[in-house]
């Protein structure tokens, strides 16, 4: 007995594909979110689309990722470094500005309260000296405001304001300010509470100054402090300095700080670019001519120049590529020979083999007149004799499939009746060995693009070997079509498979168990030869098993003969498998739904006994053929068949079903 398994394929939409064994994944909220809400997918798949090229891109280019890197790098470095000037400029600006503008309100402010002293020490004897007293004591404020803005030349403003405890009605405690300056915007209400509130301190504050006429608005620093005029009634005096000329400062360091981070992050990726650059040539050279040896265009070398570390891996690269050049030839030398060698001797074979069978035949139909030592004699050579020409025909197929020369003659058939066939060639095996060969999903017609001959061979394979190691108990065959692929599953409830097995079940003359008889006498080639027809369909052969628990073989063909599969309608691993039984039983404890898990959970075919056998469901002799043009695609690519040859050499591959392919 020979079982194994195909690698897994990746499935499709309207296919039904494998997954591996193992826990379930947990998805995020947003994975199900997006399965739950059909707008959302579709909004996703919007974005996504456009971006599919670039993330490509992406992926693909190292050079893109290192340059791009290299950029966002000394980009956060040069912003990291601008903000940190910028920082320390901006302090430095501001700590001079207020040191000069203190030192300067502290002037004025002494100024003024000299001022005030000296024209409230000022006596009046007679009533001229009494009323220009009152004069001076009603301009005293706008005097002393023009008096010290006329030093500032721009630099500062002057504004007078009487306290907040005041009554500003009089125009001699009015508001005076100085270079057009909007006192009431300019000082806020906060640093007049503030100095209202304190103790003859002086206040600072960075206020935005307006004016009264059409000049812009500016930044600036106000210093206030609480005084005395010439009669004695509290008031404000502030000093606005504004921060034009720092803020002209500021931005001209920060033109000069953006140029040369610009400048330098554009260095930073033409130094990254040409630096790999250096690096990702010689790797990208070596990756074509990796791939061009993969094509097999085994002459391809690179070309090394210098002798620094990408010479010598260059140079290494190159030695292995002529070793390997080498050591394939050498293998297609020998494999050629060996072929050659498999299908001479089977041809040459053939000739004495002939004259053995006439003679085994003449022993054979005259072993009655022998003893009966000798007449078993005569009939294990005609059983050996018909091993041995099995064996040679499985040779010259197994020559033909290594040799590329095998022709696939597809036409639309009915996996329907090709099952059909193979059970009756089965019956009599299954018959001796008690089991009882069910077939479900025969309802609807099967119809595929196939080479009847083939498939017929690779399901008699399957079935035999189903029967054969099946203990005894039932085969189900399965059929099922979905999409743009039909499959038919064999199951038993046999010894199975034991683990790692399933790897190498189609490897030639292999066996699970080398100690167990070979009932039907096959020769070990037949799942070999299995796969290389299912692949030769374009298709897959795959097995499933696990001790005690039989097995499942499944094969997958495409519907029409150019098409390629993206999964099988009919899933590997059974549904009553022992894996699948438990899993059921575990969610119906979840739910607490008992009624649920029975109907899903399958007891184990048991064996029937031979008198309780029902009939087989077998499909009707008198199907109708396929319309190829009900088949998806054109029916134009089916390869015509010569007249009565399909039904030839089925009837020679049926010859003796017992043989075991």
């Amino acid at each position: 007995m020979t079982r194994g398994s195909a690698a897994p394929m990746p499935g499709g939409p309207g296919v039904r594909t494998e997954r591996a064994a193992g826990p379930r994944r947990r998805t995020s909220r947003a994975g199900r979110l997006l399965r739950r809400s059909p707008a959302l997918r579709l909004f996703a798949r919007w974005v996504r689309r456009p971006l599919l090229p670039s993330l490509r891109l992406w992926r693909r280019n190292i050079q893109l990722r290192v340059v791009v890197g290299s950029l966002l790098m000394s980009l956060g470095v040069v912003l990291l470094l601008g903000f940190v000037v910028m920082w320390q400029v901006r302090n430095g600006l501001l700590d001079a500005k207020q040191e000069a503008a203190q030192s300067q309100a502290a002037g004025g402010f002494d100024v003024a309260e000299e001022k005030a002293r000296t024209v409230a020490g000022t006596g009046a004897s007679d009533s001229s000296e009494a009323r220009a007293a009152a004069r001076n004591s009603t301009n005293w404020r706008t005097e002393l405001v023009e008096q010290l803005a006329s030093g500032g030349r721009q630099a500062f403003h002057v504004v007078a304001l009487s306290a907040n405890s005041d009554d500003e009605s009089s125009s001699n405690r009015g508001p005076r300010a100085s270079g057009g300056v909007n006192q009431s915007a300019s000082v806020p209400q906060e640093l007049r509470d503030a100095i209202d509130q304190g103790t003859g301190k002086a206040y600072k504050a960075f206020v935005r100054i307006t004016y009264t006429d059409a000049q812009d608005p500016e930044p600036g620093l106000v210093i206030g402090k609480q005084l005395n005029d010439n009669s004695g009634q509290p008031y404000q005096l502030y000093y606005l300095f504004p921060l034009t000329q720092e803020e002209e400062s500021l931005s001209l360091v920060k033109t000069t700080l953006a140029t040369a981070g610009v400048f330098v992050v554009v260095l930073f990726g033409g130094i990254a670019w040409l630096v790999v650059r250096q690096v990702v040539t010689p790797v990208r050279m070596a990756a074509g001519v990796a791939e061009r040896l993969s094509a097999g265009r085994l002459q391809e070398r690179m070309k090394v120049t210098g002798e620094d570390d990408i010479a010598r891996l260059g140079e290494a690269f190159n030695k292995m590529a002529q070793n390997l050049q080498v050591k394939i030839q050498q293998l297609e030398e020998l494999s050629r020979l060996q072929r050659r060698f498999v299908s001479d001797v089977s041809h040459e074979l053939r000739t004495p083999l002939t004259t053995v069978r006439m003679a085994a035949d003449v022993i054979h139909e005259a072993r009655g007149d022998f003893d009966p030592v000798t007449a078993r004699s005569a009939e294990l050579l005609a059983g050996q004799l018909d091993r041995f020409e099995s064996l040679l025909a499985d040779l010259l197929e197994i020559s033909r499939f290594d040799a590329g020369a095998a022709a696939l003659e597809a036409e639309p058939i009915d996996l329907r009746e090709v099952v059909r066939r193979v059970i009756e060639g089965a019956e009599p095996l299954a018959e001796r060995k008690g089991t009882r060969i069910r077939v479900t999903g025969d309802e609807q017609p099967v119809v595929a693009e196939a080479d009847a001959r083939r498939v017929e061979r690779v399901l008699r394979n399957l079935v035999v070997n189903a029967v054969e190691h099946g203990e005894g108990r039932d085969v189900v065959v399965r059929l099922g079509a979905a999409g743009g692929a039909v499959a038919v599953a064999v199951r038993d409830y046999g010894v199975g498979l034991k683990p790692g097995e399933a790897t190498r079940v189609f490897n030639r003359f292999w066996r699970a168990d080398p100690a167990r008889a070979r009932t039907t006498g096959g020769t070990g080639l037949g799942l070999s030869i299995a796969v290389e027809d299912a692949r030769l369909h374009g298709g897959w052969l795959q097995a499933w098993g696990e001790p005690g628990g039989g097995s499942q073989f499944r094969l997958t063909l495409p519907r029409t003969a150019d098409e390629s599969l993206r999964g099988s309608p009919i899933p590997l691993e059974p549904e009553d498998s022992r894996r699948a039984r438990e899993r059921a039983e575990a969610d119906s404890r979840i739910t607490g739904d008992k009624r649920g898990a029975g109907a899903n959970r399958l007891a184990t075919v048991p064996a029937q006994p031979r008198a309780e056998r029902s009939p087989l469901p077998a499909v009707p002799r008198a199907a109708p053929a396929a319309d190829p043009t009900a088949l998806p695609g054109s029916g134009a690519r089916v390869v015509a068949r010569p007249a009565g040859d399909g039904d030839s050499s089925s009837q020679a591959e049926r010859k003796d079903i017992t043989r075991g392919h």
